[in-house]
């Protein structure tokens, strides 16, 4: 293997230092880059033991590549490294978490992942890791490469915390102590002996805000996620009915969830996006569900152009917002709202707008303390805990 200091392939071609290959990335807005070795076959026994127990649901993709996401030269001929870049999404607004927990505890508002509130970041990233790669052809010459992010069976988190890019938390996903999770990951897989970075070690600690936060228990173990249960996987990957014991922890969280990353201290140092196209757009940052479930499917795909969100089609947004609506405190607007459905095309749209109205009927008329209507979101309990009681990171801390 090449040594950092050497800067040269077994055959002689002089490769760019990592302290250019870090400047070539931040050039093109990345936010962090790291050189990892592509041999995972300490990983593939763990990852196996998670498919076995059929914690992935219905992604059947994910054991359908099986190995091949542990073994890069599988899936790329020849691949020796993989360089990770990471780009920040985090709002601007340095109150986003505390913004994010108040939206959760107000069930009339629709709650959409912060990552996606933009335009999606597949393409943007990929362009720009090619852009990377490129500058590296010329001036290196030809080399073998493949661009990825989260395109193909890639173990990016793994790989990211081998690049010294962060440490996976206890809700598996990576942690940097200067840049919290708020960020997307990209991959090059390349033939290149490049060296490779230090790691960052582990600084959860004895801290399990992520486990606790969890409206739905999917992290049931650190580092160990039930994607079945995970809101992230109900309200996007999973296409069919929503398990009606999931439904009323689902709160208002339309597409995604973040709830384990708003409890996370290291979140405190999440920097905001700098790339325009992560900005929020169409409102979704402050839109009622009764706004947003009134979309057509027409007003859907045009609203939605060129966001994450639109994939998942117009029957599944309707279903999440008429599992968001069962979870409100009701009122005419939500019941009139859901009441204009009931005759939707969709079985699916009409099999949960029904399952909304019956659990609006059986909690009517619940007041609060506060004399208002009890709204139901779930974790709104919680999320005053996580906004007062919020730890400082845990012991191993090590931020300078």
């Amino acid at each position: 293997m090449q040594t950092e200091q050497s800067g040269r392939e077994p055959g002689g071609r002089e490769l760019p230092s990592a302290e250019t290959l870090r400047q070539w990335a931040h050039e093109l807005g990345f936010a962090s880059f790291g050189v990892a070795d592509v041999d995972l076959s300490d990983v593939e026994d763990g990852f196996q033991a998670w498919l076995d127990a059929g914690y992935h649901g219905e992604m059947d993709y994910m054991a359908r590549h099986g190995m091949k996401r542990a073994r890069a030269p599988e899936l790329v001929e020849g691949t020796v490294r993989a360089l990770m870049v990471s780009i920040e999404y985090a709002p601007e607004d340095p109150a986003w978490v505390e913004r994010a927990w108040a939206t959760l505890a107000d069930g009339e508002q629709a709650y959409v992942s912060r990552y996606a509130l933009g335009r999606d970041y597949h393409k943007l990233v990929r362009s720009r890791l090619q852009r990377l790669a490129e500058r590296i052809e010329q001036q290196i010459g030809p080399f073998g490469y493949r661009v990825f992010c989260d395109s193909a069976p890639v173990m990016e988190g793994e790989l990211a915390r081998r690049a010294g890019l962060g440490w996976r938390g206890k809700h598996t996903l990576v942690l940097n102590p200067r840049r919290g999770s708020t960020f997307f990951l990209g991959t090059i897989y390349t033939d290149l002996e490049l060296p490779v970075s230090g790691r960052i070690d582990d600084h959860c600690g004895t801290c399990v805000r992520c486990i606790d936060a969890c409206p739905t228990g999917a992290i049931i173990a650190p580092y160990r996620l039930d994607a079945r249960r995970c809101i992230s996987y109900l309200t996007i990957e999973h296409k069919g009915p929503i398990p009606e014991e999931l439904r009323p922890l689902m709160g208002n969280r339309i597409y995604g969830c973040d709830d384990c990353q708003l409890a996370c201290p290291w979140n405190r140092f999440a920097r905001p996006t700098a790339v325009a196209d992560f900005h929020p757009r169409q409102k979704l940052d402050r839109s009622t569900l009764v706004e947003l479930f009134a979309w057509t499917a027409e007003e859907f795909d045009s609203r939605l152009a060129g966001s994450p969100i639109r994939r998942i089609g117009h029957e599944r947004w309707l279903r999440n917002l008429a599992v968001a609506m069962g979870n409100s405190a009701g009122g005419d607007d939500i019941v009139a709202a859901l009441r204009a459905r009931r005759d939707d095309a969709s079985p699916l749209v009409r099999e949960h707008v029904e399952w909304a109205l019956r659990r609006l009927a059986e909690t009517e008329g619940a007041i609060g303390p506060d004399g208002r209507p009890v709204a139901r979101s779930a974790g709104a309990d919680s999320v005053a805990r996580q906004v007062n009681t919020a730890p400082d990171p845990g012991s191993g801390d090590n931020r300078n």
